[in-house]
């Protein structure tokens, strides 16, 4: 199978910690196509120690447009602003964090990965062997 290269892009991004205040952090997005259903999101507040989330790739496609996901991960258009941003909550055991990110970089960084492997077509991309052989190793 070909190898493709990743889609990776830095977002500008805002921690929302009250109504009137929120701090910047660098989100960087990053897509492989031989794990075509999630994008990895690496959260940058400080220097380069980052926290990872995987998140589903059809939740940021859905979520551009409706509220979508449920539990730890959730993702919905901003209202009233138009067309410029949309919201990603994270929950673990230690809390919940909003994150505001500019909309037009998440839908171009989705239209990359779907230039890679459209939305779809992400089973013929998993090599379900080294999968499969993967699961019984760790039996």
């Amino acid at each position: 199978m070909k190898s493709l290269k990743a889609v990776v892009r830095e977002v500008a991004a805002q921690l929302v910690i009250s109504r009137d205040y929120s701090m910047p952090l660098c989100m960087r997005l990053r897509y492989e196509p031989n794990d075509p259903y999630v994008v990895r999101a690496a959260f940058f507040i400080h220097g380069d120690e980052s926290v990872e989330w995987v998140l589903g790739r059809d939740l940021l496609i859905d979520g551009l447009k409706v509220s979508a996901g449920e539990g730890d991960i959730r993702v919905w258009p901003a209202v009233g602003c138009g067309d410029e941003a949309m919201y990603i909550t994270l929950g673990s055991s230690g809390g919940i964090a909003l994150l505001e990110v500019p909309v037009q970089d998440i839908r171009s960084f989705l239209e990359n990965t779907e230039t890679l492997v459209p939305r779809g077509a992400e089973s013929g991309r998993i090599n379900w062997d080294a999968e499969l052989t993967f699961l019984l190793s760790q039996g």
